[in-house]
């Protein structure tokens, strides 16, 4: 005898209802950074674009951001935090390898006992958490979800390092996810390419460091093969996602990448040969790269500065250390 199980199933289209944001409490000058790295204003703003970075007071974690940019989310939402049954977060800087950060910020914003869990996929972290709430919600195996990208990158930061150190800021984006009627959030194109995983990442381990083998693990990168990957390579897996999602270029309301690195956020624009009416995301001038919030950060300052984007698509993109990427079109809430 044969028993066919039930199967959940969920709504046919799901979107994007409201954003939050948190960024570390300080802006950062680049005078500030550049005496170990013996450089100047000059230099980083033409190799990054970046004038000041926001960083987090010591005490305040990845996890006080996520909370703070979850609940901004919920509240704009609309949507009661106990109907949430689902909080992905990606994120590097768990302050601890477990439990989850996600455990933690649902409880905080009222959404105990959702589904949490955290995603490490680096700077593609928070497409990677918008494909993931977009399929179990169409899969019925959640109702709402949160996704949060949260970084508190200052404490992975060695001071005199040239490579990374003065790019990195504090800060965390949010997104409510929930059923539609009609298409919001377009197919994921996603991918990696671990063969490459030196060239962005951390320079020891955990272990390494408890058994005096080498100092505290920061973050370092090998700056050029980078930026080439990810003008080059990435230009492709974005025009992948707005063919994926079946529009073009013209179609876009906003392009949102990954806050790399200004240079990088420009060229890209020039790639895609977007139409002068597309806004470009530039958060990174003021924030920094914020890794897994950088994306949404971009959303969330973009809408502030330009409510008229409001129902517009976006193309987001993020890459970074995997090396992964991941990118779709979303409609803007």
């Amino acid at each position: 005898m044969s028993i066919t199980l039930n199967q959940s199933t969920g709504p046919a289209y799901t979107r994007v209802y409201a954003y939050g944001a948190a960024r570390g409490e300080n802006a950062v000058p680049n005078d500030d950074l550049v005496g170990p790295i013996n450089s100047s204003d000059e230099w980083i703003r033409q190799r990054t674009g970046i004038i000041t970075r926001a960083r987090a007071n010591p005490e305040t974690s990845a996890i006080d951001l996520s909370t703070e940019a979850a609940r901004e989310a919920v509240e704009r939402s609309g949507i009661a935090p106990e109907k949430i049954d689902a909080v992905i977060i990606a994120t590097i800087s768990n302050p601890k390898q477990t439990p989850s950060v996600a455990a933690i910020v649902a409880d905080r914003i009222g959404a105990n006992p959702a589904a949490a869990y955290d995603v490490n996929a680096a700077c593609a972290g928070f497409a990677y958490a918008i494909a993931q709430a977009d399929a179990l919600i169409r899969a019925g195996a959640a109702h709402y979800a949160v996704v949060i990208g949260a970084e508190k990158l200052s404490d992975i930061v060695d001071p005199t390092d040239r490579s990374i150190s003065f790019l990195l800021g504090d800060g965390a984006g949010a997104a409510v996810v929930g059923p539609s009627d009609f298409a919001g959030i377009g197919p994921t194109v996603w991918g990696s390419d671990g063969s490459k995983a030196e060239l962005v990442g951390m320079n020891a381990t955990l272990t390494e460091f408890r058994d005096g083998k080498a100092p505290w693990p920061t973050l370092r990168q090998e700056g050029p093969s980078v930026f080439r990957w990810a003008v080059w390579e990435m230009v492709k897996v974005a025009r992948r996602a707005l063919e994926a999602a079946g529009v073009t270029a013209d179609d876009l309301a906003a392009f949102i990448p990954h806050q790399a690195n200004l240079r990088i956020v420009d060229e890209f624009a020039k790639q895609l040969k977007l139409p002068e009416t597309v806004v470009v995301g530039h958060d990174i001038e003021t924030t920094g790269n914020t890794s897994a919030a950088s994306i949404p950060l971009a959303t969330h300052r973009l809408l502030e500065e330009h409510p008229e984007l409001s129902g517009g698509l976006a193309l987001q993109i993020g890459f970074g250390a995997g090396l992964v990427f991941g990118a779709q079109v979303v409609v803007l809430p």
